[in-house]
């Protein structure tokens, strides 16, 4: 340990664990363990510590203030875990900024963060210079790789002093902001402090039993919470080693798997399907891997189930929870399958609750939402005042999500509030009849919505993706739907379809899906 620091150990004795601390403490632990792995690249944790130095110290000389936003916008690689850390050093605030967005998004996400100072990888560097001159508060880009009259990251990086960052922080100062994926209206930058990813990390490091023999897979992007916060962050905290994979394909996964003896990883449903379906499916390119965990979406059963037949050795766990929250709760190998079709229960270290309309948990088996409350949630929806206010009742933060919960305190997933269909009075939970839907052999994935009808106010319509290869008519698939669901349950219009808009983080966009049956017209309660 060097004399430096020794001393900032010193002074901080008795104060609690920030986001730096993470790595810090990884880095005396394991200081020439290899912390990230990506294309043939290895950082070693003592490396990541001083690139992360630097960087915070760069910024702070920058003239970047405490609360300062600096943006990120890139993919998986290895300059996103340095800015990861060290931005959260410099006491600033890091914007993870998805990839995906048009000029337009982009523009507004910037805008609306207040980002002051944007690190950007080269690939994006059109879209960047498209949208410069309509954000005035943004003051210095900074990029990764390529060429341009931009400061580079690594010449930016190296002029910063090593030394840990002479600024006091908080665990209730803000330390990042995820923008939402946007399943409906714009996105909107969830706030967090180092206390709220703090728990989080804990959280995953316990209940997927992430350790520091681990070789963790990062393969959805690090600019969503999932897997920055809910794989990247808890993995540093343990001391394991990361695996980047920067664009998702299964061969590309395979290969990243194989080369670096991977052990776990995040993934959501449709990449796992990807993975059992994949004609050239080989388990040798897996024999290291031993935990998975997934949320965003359902997983199929014949997903789950070919995962069990091809790789059994990889103990499966469930995951539920939101940008704004973090992990809520797991559903562990073992409580399958007595549990199948459950979220699982709370989590060690949150409190979860499902209540009535008045703010009273529900009974067994009773409908309710689900709430959160705790050193988990976020700080607030930024610089919006009424969305944050609304996102709070009875003293619980409100998911949006409607559930049940059994007496051993396992909870059930019925469905997005919002996306509940009313059809002549009668309440129709989507998932419902997804589940029904799922039942069928041919289906890859569906989609279940309401559609307007003059008579009932609104219908369910289904949008069904099949296997490839497989065939499966309207009529039979209504016809199997009434076999096992109550006639206004039964889907009124049904369109199968080759894909699904989704998020980053893999949930299919309903709001787009309807968007054309809904326009110009009112839904009616």
């Amino acid at each position: 340990m060097s004399i430096g620091t020794a001393q900032f150990c010193r002074e901080l004795e008795g104060k609690p664990m920030l986001t730096g601390d993470m790595l810090r403490r990884s880095a005396e632990r394991f200081p020439n363990k290899p912390a990230i792995l990506w294309q043939g690249q290895s950082l070693s944790y003592s490396s990541l510590n001083e690139a992360s130095n630097r960087l915070a110290n760069r910024l702070i000389d920058e003239g970047l203030t405490k609360g300062a936003k600096v943006g990120m916008l890139c993919r998986n690689r290895i300059e996103y875990g340095i800015a990861f850390f060290g931005v959260a050093r410099s006491g600033c605030v890091m914007v993870n900024v998805s990839v995906l967005y048009a000029p337009d998004e982009l523009a507004y996400v910037l805008d609306k963060a207040d980002v002051e100072f944007l690190i950007f990888e080269d690939v994006f560097a059109e879209k960047v210079k498209a949208v410069q001159g309509k954000l005035p508060k943004l003051r210095k880009l900074v990029r990764i790789s390529g060429a341009g009259d931009d400061e580079m990251f690594d010449d930016f990086v190296a002029a910063g002093s090593v030394s840990y960052p002479q600024i006091e922080i908080a665990e209730d100062d803000p330390f990042c902001m995820t923008y939402t994926g946007g399943t409906t209206g714009r996105p909107k930058g969830v706030l967090c402090s180092h206390r709220n990813r703090n728990i989080t990390a804990h959280t995953v490091m316990v209940e997927e039993a992430i350790d520091e023999r681990d070789v963790v897979g990062i393969v959805t992007p690090l600019f969503h919470v999932a897997a920055l916060n809910i794989m990247f962050q808890p993995a540093i905290l343990a001391g394991a080693t990361t695996t980047f994979l920067t664009k998702w394909t299964v061969a590309d996964f395979a290969a990243m798997a194989k080369e670096t003896s991977m052990t776990a990883v995040f993934a959501v449903p449709t990449q796992l399907a990807m993975v059992v379906s994949d004609p050239d499916f080989d388990a040798n390119h897996f024999v290291s891997w031993r935990k998975v965990s997934f949320a965003g979406a359902p997983m199929p059963d014949w997903v789950q189930a070919d995962m069990l037949e091809k790789l059994p050795d990889v103990a499966i766990t469930q995951i539920y929870g939101q940008s704004e929250m973090g992990v809520l709760t797991s559903l562990r190998s073992w409580n399958l399958p007595e549990k199948l079709g459950s979220i699982g229960r709370q989590s060690y270290n949150v409190d979860v609750a499902v209540i009535d309309t008045e703010g009273n948990s529900v009974g067994p088996g009773e409908i309710g939402e689900i709430v959160s409350r705790g050193d988990n949630v976020m700080l607030e929806y930024y610089n919006e005042p009424e969305q944050t206010a609304q996102f709070w009742r009875h003293g619980w933060a409100m998911t949006g999500d409607v559930g049940t919960i059994d007496a051993d305190g396992f909870i059930t997933l019925v469905d997005r509030s919002k996306d509940m269909i009313i059809s002549g009075g009668e309440n129709i939970y989507p998932k419902e009849i997804e589940d029904v839907i799922y039942d069928r052999p041919e289906v890859a994935e569906c989609a279940v919505f309401g559609i307007p009808d003059d008579k009932w106010g609104e219908v369910p319509a289904a949008f069904v993706m099949l296997k490839a290869g497989q065939c499966l008519s309207e009529e039979v698939l209504v016809e199997h739907c009434a076999d096992r669901l109550a006639r206004f349950k039964r889907p009124r219009h049904v369109a199968f379809v080759d894909g699904f808009p989704k998020t980053p983080i893999g949930k299919i966009q309903k709001n787009i899906l309807k968007e054309p049956f809904w326009e110009g017209k009112e839904k009616k309660i």
